[in-house]
């Protein structure tokens, strides 16, 4: 059986990917600070702790297949992902596990050769920071600016993806590499059920390797 470890399982797509990944039959271990939002069910360990500590990373990891990092880029005490992102690269390195990384849309492009979306006007300034934060995190990734031999995927969902427009499971989605998608009105949407469908997929039958790839209708 896979068994997968999800960071930030109480969050908006890291419990959408717990709950799909359970619905499936893999077993999965839910990482937050506070683990009470998740109820119990079949396949379903809750690890309560800091997500930045290396030793409890290293620890609840082991014995995983696959590590999943869903948390914000920058936290609330202004603490960044970024700067803690090696233990997560070391961990997944010493269990021998891939690694997935839940990205943002603001690096992904809005035309061949850019800009990307956080550099766009339209782009919110109150959310540049989480968003540039993260498309380090990328780059990082694709430099070899974290150290270790770990095969990555890193999934960028639709521009509109978050708890504010839940939308609906409809069971399909698009994939593209760094181009962001839209839709024929220009919307770019996905649900959190249709993105966690997307990473789902990809720890079943891994077809992304040490690469990005975005999710969208």
């Amino acid at each position: 059986m896979t068994t997968i470890v999800v960071f930030g399982g109480t969050g908006y797509a890291g419990s959408a990917i717990v709950r799909e990944a359970l619905s499936r039959g893999i077993a999965v271990t839910a990482v937050a600070r506070d683990t009470s939002k998740l109820d119990a069910a079949e396949g379903l360990t809750l690890a309560q702790g800091d997500a930045f500590d290396a030793d409890f990373v290293t620890d609840v990891t082991k014995d995983a297949d696959v590590v999943v990092v869903s948390l914000h880029a920058v936290q609330a005490d202004g603490s960044e992902l970024k700067e803690k992102f090696q233990h997560f690269v070391d961990a997944a390195a010493a269990a021998g596990a891939r690694l997935g990384i839940v990205g943002g849309a603001g690096s992904l492009l809005v035309a061949e050769g850019g800009p990307a979306l956080y550099d766009t006007a339209e782009f919110p300034d109150a959310f540049k920071g989480e968003a540039k934060s993260h498309g380090e995190i990328l780059d990082r990734l694709r430099s070899g600016g974290y150290t270790g031999d770990v095969d990555w995927f890193y999934v960028s969902p639709a521009a509109a993806f978050g708890g504010y427009n839940p939308g609906e499971r409809r069971g399909t989605y698009r994939t593209t590499d760094d181009l962001l998608l839209t839709d024929g009105e220009g919307s770019s949407d996905i649900s959190g059920a249709d993105y966690a469908i997307a990473v789902v997929d990809e720890i079943e039958h891994p077809a992304h390797h040490r690469a990005r790839f975005g999710v969208a209708y």
